[in-house]
């Protein structure tokens, strides 16, 4: 991909459209940092209560290109991603959306960048994805370092989310979905150089894993 796409300087890097999946939560608690105060010196901390993580959950999947999100499609009913679905439901959303984003040339030339999940891999979805003729990008296997939704979307989004209760899973993927096309131009651009700069640190340190950039 690299040296595809310039590392991530050509025009072809715009045509890329990642997604991947998660669940999204109608109430995640803030993280320890988020949820600092300050005391004075001497002063007694602030006596707090530590709500867990709410079960009432809905899965989606997400996708976004250079030019920002494209997508939330949430899977009904907290169901497991099935090649089924992703084929039959899924990805027609999708394309459908980038369609209307390019009304001139549609989903000619788009390039379907995915992990590598049983689903994502089945029949049903590379007989699909043949019809439509798209072409997918190649993802190193476990390796969401290496995914903008893991490395970039998932993780700064829910972060925005954690503290706030919503009424549903439902409303929570609606101020998910509001979030993520709430996020700058400058976000997207910084999004996409990281994930060029994650392949080639891939390459320089020989596939070991890293956890920050």
């Amino acid at each position: 991909m690299l040296d595809r796409f310039d590392g991530g300087r050509s025009r072809g890097a715009w045509e890329i459209l990642s997604g991947d999946e998660s669940w999204i939560y109608s109430f995640d608690p803030e993280t320890k940092q988020q949820s600092a105060q300050w005391t004075p010196v001497g002063g007694a901390p602030p006596q707090k209560f530590r709500r867990e993580r709410s079960v009432a959950k809905q899965m989606v999947a997400v996708f976004v290109a250079r030019a920002g999100h494209v997508a939330t499609i949430p899977l009904l009913q907290q169901r497991t991603v099935t090649g089924e679905w992703y084929a039959t439901v899924c990805l027609p959303q999708v394309l459908e959306a980038v369609a209307r984003r390019r009304p001139r040339t549609r989903n000619r030339g788009t390039l379907l960048h995915h992990e590598n999940a049983p689903a994502h891999r089945s029949r049903v979805v590379m007989d699909f994805l043949a019809r439509e003729h798209i072409q997918e990008v190649s993802h190193p296997s476990y390796s969401p370092d290496l995914a903008p939704c893991d490395f970039f979307v998932f993780p700064n989004v829910k972060r925005m989310m954690r503290g706030i209760c919503y009424k549903s899973p439902e409303d929570a993927v609606k101020a998910f979905t509001e979030l993520v096309e709430g996020l700058p131009d400058s976000a997207w651009a910084i999004c996409w150089n990281k994930w060029f700069e994650r392949m080639q640190l891939c390459i320089d340190t020989n596939g070991e894993y890293f956890e920050k950039l």
